[in-house]
């Protein structure tokens, strides 16, 4: 049994996952911001859910783009044995027509919010030598679109962080993996918060027309029962990585409609692999390595 947190859990992937994974026998930690307003319906089902199951749900209040928030949240959690890295927003539009407020906020919440969030529960990781972090990256992590070069930002400033992290936690016991979902029957597509100049936006139709086409595609595949679109995918990869032995869990995983991407990480692979190599880096490439070994007979 394991004592998981995981963010951003008032729908989608948080949602499912919190459920599953606690039928499993893990104790979850679901977290969302707003419990008591907004989300109060979703957390409220998730406390029925888990009264009704006989499992165990906590429902906390937690905002990742507030460092007061996450300590709070994050107190009253005694021991955090994986860490679900979950909560995040995609803004999409024309680069030009997103103000600088606009662009920080993105950042703040897909980039920031994950730190600040590892940065709770690492203390403790590093005391007992051993954790799990999880990172939910996306495809537009490893390629880009018009439209979405906002998001993108963020999920590409995510993966290079995580990749550090890995690197840097793995000597330390703690693994730290990156999962990359394609389109999935989410509520993503209509929650994207469109750009704030629309006089801008006008100037570029192309890409609105981009954007419009790419919805109306990914909607056809979640109408599709054969498309691989489901939530439960993703939820499921979840709970691979976190039966699976440290040391073993590939750095990334890419999750149901991957457009070509999956070929980029088959080719950047054995390329990263033996960049670590050439740098005196492989044993850091998760945990378990002579690195790790070392630290602990020191």
């Amino acid at each position: 049994m394991k004592k998981i947190l995981i963010t951003g859990c008032s729908s989608g992937f948080g949602y499912d996952a919190s459920k599953y994974l606690a039928t499993k026998g893990h104790h979850v930690y679901a977290t969302m911001r707003n419990i008591n307003s907004k989300n109060a319906k979703p957390a409220e089902e998730l406390r029925n859910f888990a009264n009704s199951n006989k499992v165990r749900i906590d429902v906390l209040e937690m905002d990742v783009t507030s460092d007061e928030s996450v300590n709070a949240s994050a107190a009253q959690i005694p021991v955090v044995d994986v860490l679900i890295n979950n909560a995040g927003l995609g803004f999409g539009g024309a680069l030009e027509a997103f103000s600088s407020e606009q662009c920080l906020a993105q950042l703040d919440l897909n980039i920031v919010g994950t730190l600040r969030a590892a940065k709770s529960v690492l203390p403790g990781m590093r005391a007992r030598k051993s954790g799990l972090i999880i990172q939910l990256s996306s495809i537009a992590g490893r390629g880009a679109f018009p439209g979405f070069g906002v998001y993108h930002a963020s999920k590409w400033g995510l993966e290079g962080m995580s990749e550090a992290m890995r690197y840097e936690l793995a000597p330390l016991g703690i693994d730290v993996v990156i999962v990359e979902p394609g389109p999935f029957s989410t509520n993503f597509f209509p929650n994207i918060v469109p750009a704030t100049n629309e006089d801008i936006a006008s100037a570029y139709k192309h890409v609105g027309e981009f954007i419009d086409g790419f919805g109306q595609q990914v909607q056809v595949a979640f109408e599709d029962e054969n498309a691989p679109t489901d939530p439960m995918i993703v939820v499921k990869i979840f709970e691979d990585l976190i039966n699976s032995p440290a040391g073993t869990r590939p750095l990334r995983t890419i999750a149901g409609l991957d457009f070509g991407f999956q070929a980029i990480n088959d080719a950047v692979e054995p390329i990263r692999k033996a960049s670590l190599e050439s740098m005196g880096l492989a044993d850091c490439d998760g945990p378990g390595g002579e690195k790790e070994s070392e630290l602990e007979s020191n």
